[in-house]
């Protein structure tokens, strides 16, 4: 028998899962909002994700649905249920990555470390917890907000005003998420996996570097990292992803504050950008241990297969024949890199590729990344930290 898996949404997370669906004999389908998307490799259907019936037509032809984002509305994913598709995650899961002020409620009720924070929808609330915390704050849109976008860091309320107009204020979830600016360390990420048994398997703690609000490079395991974090870090996850029932890949974002503390930033309820290392890096990479997951399947080893990978984001860049001849610069410079392709058009600080480098020296496997990474005319691999 063939497993049969919908993907909704056809970005490069879409495209990535069609080689390990190659590997492990499963049919892949994608529901795309358009031709020629970055999953465009898979069986694609061209379509409306927020129409419940072609949603639900598309998912006759498979065993179960997954996802790409996490954008598809709740009446859809609800539809999809009462009509005994496998949903997976499920509604009661996604709701906690499609809302972030639902997600703090629920960090909240659960116990866990996390910058204080509190709903908004005036200015003068936003103005108030400004001047409890410092003068500053970050503000949120809590729905739709992703690389950087519906993230500001202001001094006053009159700074988001045009988020608190009710027209935007309705589209974005009702009220603003507004948290304190922590003065954090570093940022990490902290990935499990697990199947509607109860099966749970967790990678290496991961070291994130962020340039104007998009990740830009990840490296595995975290270095200089004390148990106490790594504790932590691990404990928030499978706390959360046992809570709410998650099935298939969940990214937890942490702040290492400088006094030790591991607080949550955000989730990702499927494969994130800061598991890319896995490809090359683990014994089981995310893209294939979500789909064991979501198919119930026995969960494959996350141990790292090296020391350190270093994964380095290609934003920006060249297309069409400049891409080629920096494909091949790249590969001829550092032949130890995987290069990782996404198959779109060029558009500035866009998410092109990724390379990954596995190798037993920090320094050494860092710099043949962001050598890689510099080839294929990243645009930001010079703004990284030394």
């Amino acid at each position: 028998m063939t497993y049969r898996v919908g993907v909704i949404g056809a970005g490069q997370l879409a495209r990535m899962l069609t080689p390990v669906a190659v590997n492990l004999d499963i049919e892949l389908k994608v529901f795309a909002e358009a031709e020629g998307a970055s999953a465009k490799l898979a069986t694609t259907v061209v379509g409306d994700y927020t129409d419940a019936e072609q949603v639900l037509e598309f998912a006759r032809g498979v065993d179960v649905i997954t996802f790409d984002h996490e954008h598809v509305p709740q009446p859809v994913l609800q539809r999809l249920v009462e009509a005994g598709v496998a949903v997976r995650p499920g509604p009661q899961a996604l709701r906690f990555a499609q809302d972030k002020i639902e997600m703090r409620q629920k960090v909240a009720e659960l116990g866990l470390g996390q910058p204080e924070w509190t709903r908004a929808t005036t200015a003068d609330e936003v103005q108030a917890f400004v001047d409890l915390h410092g003068g500053r704050a970050i503000v949120k849109t809590p729905r739709g907000g992703y690389d950087g976008h519906g993230v500001r860091l202001v001094s006053s309320g009159s700074e988001v005003a045009d988020w608190l107009a009710a027209e935007v204020l309705d589209q974005v979830g009702g009220a603003l998420l507004v948290e304190e600016a922590v003065d954090f360390r570093r940022e990490l990420s902290q990935q499990v996996a697990r199947r509607p048994s109860g099966e749970m398997r967790a990678w290496a703690l991961a070291a994130s570097e962020q340039v104007g609000g998009v990740c830009a490079e990840v490296i595995a395991p975290a270095p200089d990292t004390t148990d106490d974090v790594a504790e932590q870090a691990r404990h928030i996850a499978t706390t959360i992803a046992e809570a709410v029932e998650v099935t298939g890949a969940l990214a937890v974002e942490l702040f290492e504050t400088n006094d030790g503390r591991v607080l949550v930033n955000e989730l990702a309820m499927r494969p994130h950008n800061s598991g890319h290392w896995s490809m090359d890096g683990a014994v089981t990479g995310q893209f294939e241990q979500h789909l064991r997951a979501v198919l119930d399947l026995p969960l494959g080893d996350p141990e790292a297969r090296q020391p350190v990978t270093v994964m380095v984001n290609v934003l920006g860049g060249h297309d069409g024949t400049e891409h080629e001849q920096a494909l091949v610069r790249a590969l001829a410079e550092v032949p130890q890199a995987k290069v990782h392709w996404y198959g779109k058009s060029y558009r500035p600080g866009r998410k092109m590729g990724h390379v990954n480098v596995t190798g037993f020296d920090l320094v050494e496997t860092r710099d043949a990344a962001r050598d890689a990474a510099r080839a294929l005319g990243s645009e930001v691999v010079d703004s990284l930290s030394v």
